[in-house]
């Protein structure tokens, strides 16, 4: 059961990612898990207790799954976004006093579960190149550093075929903490979600700062929720529309491509790589970096 909800997910990801917004599902279909969810329900229920409750750990999930009742989202508890006024000072003084703020910021702490980190940008603070995601993932939260995780391992490698070091470039996120889901006390969370459009419009002035320290020449909003962080909510209708060409923000170009997680989820094959590829050669060429024949033949079909 658990096998075929993880391939659901997966594939509504992937669509996601691919910009769909969508996905039509016939009755027939609702009603069949409804049944298949209520049976596996009752089949994992564990005897009563002497409060007279059943315990499962998979029955309260299964159980709001079946009966179509939404899983609880974000509380709307944000403050105001904060407002922030950069200190005189060198880059590196003024990168200090920014990651100060956010790693002792209060809010920042009180959406971060126990034992996790708050996440700040990280790279070379002359890079002409900044890359922007969402938000930090499992292992993001744990080492406190963007894109450190399987992701983050094939944007590595991505910044390397551009002929760059990741000590390079200037990588940050739309997000300073993992996006919390319902979780039992004590658990680890299983998955992730995408900010809310407060949560993003909380964390965005911390994202600007440090566009500001950093000053790129460009900017690389990876996925659809860092560009929508970037040019706002209803900029665009599907990533695909938007994809490959430039946009702006603070001044600065951007180019909207795929999350690297997109091309690790099936089928992966040169297609997609070619796409992400395509996106990175024409931020090469306005960065005036040397691309040879056989950089611009990546993952051609041959």
């Amino acid at each position: 059961m658990r096998t075929a909800l993880n391939a659901i997910t997966d594939e509504l990801k992937r669509l996601k990612a691919m910009g769909v917004k969508t996905v039509a599902v016939s009755d027939e279909s609702v009603a069949t898990l409804r049944r298949v969810v209520a049976a596996h329900a009752l089949k994992t229920q564990k005897p009563k207790t002497e409060t007279g409750k059943s315990e499962s750990a998979d029955t309260p999930a299964l159980v709001r799954l079946a009966s179509k009742t939404p899983a609880p989202t974000p509380a709307s508890k944000l403050p105001a976004p904060p407002v922030i006024a950069l200190p005189a000072g060198d880059k590196v003084a003024r990168l200090a006093w920014i990651r100060d703020l956010v790693l002792n910021h209060p809010v920042c702490a009180a959406n971060v579960r126990p034992g996790s980190k708050v996440v700040l940008g990280v790279g070379s603070l002359d890079a002409k190149i900044m890359f922007v995601g969402e938000a930090p993932g499992a292992e993001e939260e744990i080492q406190g550093e963007p894109f450190v995780g399987p992701a983050g391992q094939l944007l590595t490698r991505m910044i390397g075929g551009m002929g760059l070091k990741r000590s390079d470039i200037y990588i940050g996120n739309i997000m300073n903490w993992r996006p919390q889901t319902p979780t039992p006390a004590g658990a680890e969370q299983i998955g992730n979600r995408a900010p809310t459009a407060e949560e993003m419009a909380f964390c965005l002035p911390f994202l600007r700062a440090q566009i500001e320290i950093v000053n790129p020449d460009m900017i690389v909003a990876l996925g659809s929720t860092a560009a929508q962080g970037l040019l706002g909510a209803g900029s665009f209708k599907n990533l695909g529309d938007i994809r490959g060409k430039w946009a702006q923000f603070m001044d600065k170009p951007v180019m909207v491509t795929y999350h690297p997680s997109y091309l690790l989820r099936p089928p992966v094959d040169n297609w997609k790589k070619r796409l992400v590829w395509e996106d990175l050669l024409k931020v090469m060429e306005r960065s005036e970096l040397p691309i040879s024949d056989k950089q611009r033949g990546y993952f051609l079909d041959k």
